[in-house]
């Protein structure tokens, strides 16, 4: 037996297996020998614990998830009209072009300044054409007043609506998304591959949920239907603001309802900065609730119908060049027998439905110079104000 025979065991091999008490640690006759068996045990005591945590954390991430992924509503109902109708549908879009139609809806009678008894309506609806290499997308929008042919379609009670020559916004009234669809395919002859309906309550929700929405006003704008009474300058939107400001129409400009789209289109620019911003994107804090706002606010075709696929199409818009993302109107001039309504502007209009269906650069423009009551980037505010010039009103 040798002299080292004579020295105790270490703690690992007098019971390796129960953990050693601390005491033992702290009173050994080898003082050397307990600080790497601490060492470890920190760092034993420190992975688990991190691992602990990690696991809390994708427990909590996958619930997270899933209950977003609960809340959005899948549009079946609407898929099955569309399938039986599916012989009078234009062709697929060339390549990877894809379309979705969105429609902004809203229950007049749960609005600030609506009026009771009137069905939910479609208020804003836009075409989204997504070119298929990916570099460019463009927001097509049609004025709810607008006259039409909406085909006959199949109404909330299941029985048929005929065929008529009205106003855009009448197809959803009476006919629900499927009819809207139906409408705008007809009218432009591109087919739409998906739709999102966005109830203006939550649109109003979502703008809380980012903090408001920083604007500049060009002028006062005030509206008593939607009960809107905005100063000119620079200031934050919250979500009733926002909603009476993208609604209003009656006292602002000429109140058309063109002017009123393209402030929507400038509102709506704004807010998907806000969206897009590291303050929202890289803070859990502020993304969920954002992210729980909105998908409880979407109804949205089977093929749309989960949080991955929206994320890959929100995906496809975040990532366009700089400058990739246009909104325009569809061109339209007031109706010679009924200045209240509007009729399209041709050849223009086919021109641009044309290069729609080919997949091609739009190259209809917004006119120059912002609507009356419109907006500013809240970032150029001051220096639009030293410089004592702004956009024109129109």
């Amino acid at each position: 037996m040798t002299a080292d025979d004579h020295h105790p065991e270490p703690a690992r091999a007098r019971g390796a297996d129960r953990p050693t008490p601390l005491a033992d640690l702290l009173t050994t006759t080898e003082p050397d020998r307990p600080r790497p068996r601490r060492g470890r045990l920190l760092l034993r005591a420190a992975a688990l614990g991190a691992l602990g945590l990690a696991l809390l954390a994708a427990g909590t991430g996958y619930l997270a998830y899933r209950s977003l992924d609960a809340g959005i509503t899948r549009d079946d109902g609407t898929a099955r009209e569309l399938e039986m109708r599916g012989g009078d549908r234009p062709p697929e879009p060339p390549g990877d072009a894809r379309t979705v139609l969105v429609i902004g809806s809203d229950d007049p009678s749960s609005l600030p300044g609506a009026v009771g008894g009137i069905g939910a309506r479609s208020d804003t609806v836009f075409l989204l054409h997504l070119s298929g290499d990916r570099q460019r997308a463009t927001a097509v929008s049609f004025p709810r007043d607008l006259l039409v042919d909406v085909p006959d379609c199949t109404g909330p009670d299941g029985g048929t609506v005929p065929a008529a020559r009205a106003q855009f916004n009448w197809a959803y009234s009476h006919g629900g998304p499927a009819c809207t669809i139906r409408t705008v395919e007809a009218l432009t002859g591109v087919r739409v591959d998906h739709h999102v309906d966005i109830d203006f309550a939550g649109f109003r929700d979502l703008v809380d949920a980012v903090g408001g929405v920083e604007v500049h006003l060009t002028e006062d704008v005030r509206d008593e239907h939607t009960e809107l009474d905005l100063t000119a300058g620079r200031q934050v939107l919250d979500g009733d603001a926002a909603l009476a400001y993208v609604r209003g129409r009656q006292g602002i400009g000429d109140g058309s309802d063109t002017a009123r789209i393209e402030r929507q289109h400038q509102f709506l620019g704004l807010l998907l900065d806000e969206l897009r911003s590291s303050g929202v994107l890289l803070n859990p804090a502020r993304l969920y609730p954002v992210l729980r706002t909105a998908t409880a606010s979407l109804t949205v075709d089977p093929a749309l119908a989960s949080l991955s696929r929206l994320h890959g199409l929100v995906g496809d818009l975040r990532d366009l060049p700089e400058g990739g993302l246009g909104f325009v109107t569809v061109p339209r001039t007031a109706d010679p027998v009924d200045p209240d309504r509007d009729v399209l502007v041709q050849p223009d209009a086919d021109t641009l439905f044309a290069q729609l269906r080919d997949d091609l650069p739009v190259t209809s423009r917004p006119r120059d110079g912002a609507p009356a009551g419109g907006l500013l980037p809240a970032a150029g505010a001051a220096e639009d104000a030293e410089a004592g010039s702004g956009p024109a009103a129109g």
